[in-house]
């Protein structure tokens, strides 16, 4: 399935599970149907699973959005205490689109209760509400951390089978540009690694990179990356420049972003510091992920970035924000960067890395390798600092579920294609048409 075959299926009003391999634009297509209902004026809720990857699509977590925090399930009694929240009622019920990205981390339990309080807020007794619900994400990423046996997904969610979800199964490549890697990533989801990209695996151990910019180190744990980033700055001789966030807005929420948000709340530069951009800003040349260099600093203090692909950036303040509507709930600005040396596997997932250090030697989780490897463009810009067995590894029941949804999103990328333009055309302008009707309705009802 092509992202046009998805983006069409979106604004039909269907409900969606968009997926696809690390790197297949799963980001880009939620972005442009995000776009195209804020131009419609349809409200929409953008959510993840985790503050990461809330404060990268400017939205919330699943559990604050939906009042859930976190607990494990929900009485009627929490419901009707919820529900007596105007406040509360009011910014549930405004939502006529759900967007939960990166699921493959968000329990199953979860979304049975997202669906329980949308049911209420609503009024409704259809699976959430009656609102169209987008999930995005890779079950082969990090999964929801479990005390039980394996790990379960969102597909164990009793609401899924009642939902009519339609799978969206991304197949194009817009990351990799290197067919070995791939081929490997491709291997690690089918969940047999072969003796030759076993053997590209050991070619990468303790590889040379060829580049002007040192790369990012991964680590699997948080110490291995503190210790890393304070040594490596403390080396440089240069004056230190300190940056400290500001915020506005709600307090509690902006400490959510804070506490969420991929740059520090004080960041400390020198001259020749390693930095990664924490945003995407296409104007000014770089994405979340870009690696660089800081050069010198300008009048105004702003770092100057020489980008490793040879573009040199004045970086502007960037802004987090969560909204609801039309307006800014709270927001935090601080300079789109953090030390780059080293971050967590954890913290990479969702990024493109330039070129990438990798030590895997500690993985303790399947699906952390695949997170890792799959950063990177090439096998050349990688270069692994150590490995163990379980890096390679993936959840067998991710395999089994993986190719069911594989099959059930070629029945819909047919049926899609089936359609004629003017037929498409017709049936998405008459969805966007019943959520404003249903607008109006539901106003006075709040």
């Amino acid at each position: 399935m092509t992202q046009a075959h998805a983006l069409d299926i979106l604004k039909l009003g269907k409900n969606v599970f968009l997926t696809g391999a690390a790197g297949s634009g799963k980001t880009y297509v939620l972005n442009e149907y995000i776009g195209y209902l804020k131009k419609k004026h349809i409200p929409v809720a953008i959510t993840a699973s985790t503050g990461i990857a809330a404060t990268h699509m400017q939205g919330k977590t699943i559990h604050s959005w939906a009042h859930i925090g976190i607990k494990e399930s929900l009485s009627q009694a929490d419901l009707a205490h919820m529900f007596a929240k105007k406040d509360v009622r009011k910014s549930i019920a405004e939502a006529k689109v759900l967007i939960i990205d990166e699921v493959s981390m968000l329990h199953h339990f979860r979304l049975d209760m997202v669906n329980d309080v949308l049911q209420k807020m609503h009024g409704n007794s259809k699976p959430f509400g009656g609102i169209q619900v987008v999930l995005c994400g890779d079950l082969f990423q990090l999964p929801p951390v479990s005390r039980m046996t394996r790990a379960q997904y969102v597909t164990d969610a009793a609401i899924w089978n009642e939902m009519d979800i339609h799978i969206c199964y991304l197949t194009e490549q817009h990351r990799q540009d290197d067919d070995a890697l791939i081929q490997l990533l491709n291997e690690m989801r089918d969940g047999e690694v072969s003796e030759k990209s076993h053997e590209l695996i050991q070619d990468r151990i303790n590889a040379e990179i060829i580049s002007d910019i040192t790369p990012t180190k991964l680590f699997t744990h948080n110490v291995d990356v503190d210790v890393m980033n304070q040594q490596e700055l403390t080396k440089l001789s240069g004056k230190p420049r300190s940056y400290k966030m500001t915020q506005k807005g709600d307090k509690s929420v902006a400490k959510t972003l804070k506490n969420n948000c991929l740059a520090p709340e004080e960041l400390i530069l020198k001259k020749n510091a390693i930095v990664m951009f924490v945003q995407n800003n296409y104007a000014k040349g770089f994405v979340n992920g870009t690696l660089g260099k800081v050069v010198s600093f300008a009048l105004d203090g702003a770092p100057i970035v020489d980008t490793l692909d040879g573009k040199t950036i004045s970086v502007p303040m960037g802004s987090w924000r969560v909204e609801e509507g039309d307006s800014v709930i709270a927001e935090i600005n601080q300079l789109p960067l953090r030390l780059a040396w080293a971050i967590t596997v954890h913290k990479s997932q969702g990024m493109t890395l330039d070129a990438a250090q990798i030590d895997l030697s500690k993985t303790f989780i399947t699906g952390m390798g695949y997170v890792a490897l799959s950063r990177v463009r090439s096998l050349e810009t990688l270069n692994i600092l150590g490995i163990n067995q379980k890096a390679l590894m993936v959840d067998p029941i991710v395999i089994e579920i993986d190719s069911t949804l594989s099959q059930e999103s070629e029945r819909y990328r047919r049926a899609i294609e089936s359609m004629s333009p003017a037929e498409l055309l017709t049936s998405q302008q008459e969805y966007i048409a019943s959520l404003k009707y249903e607008g109006r309705l539901n106003l006075a009802d709040v």
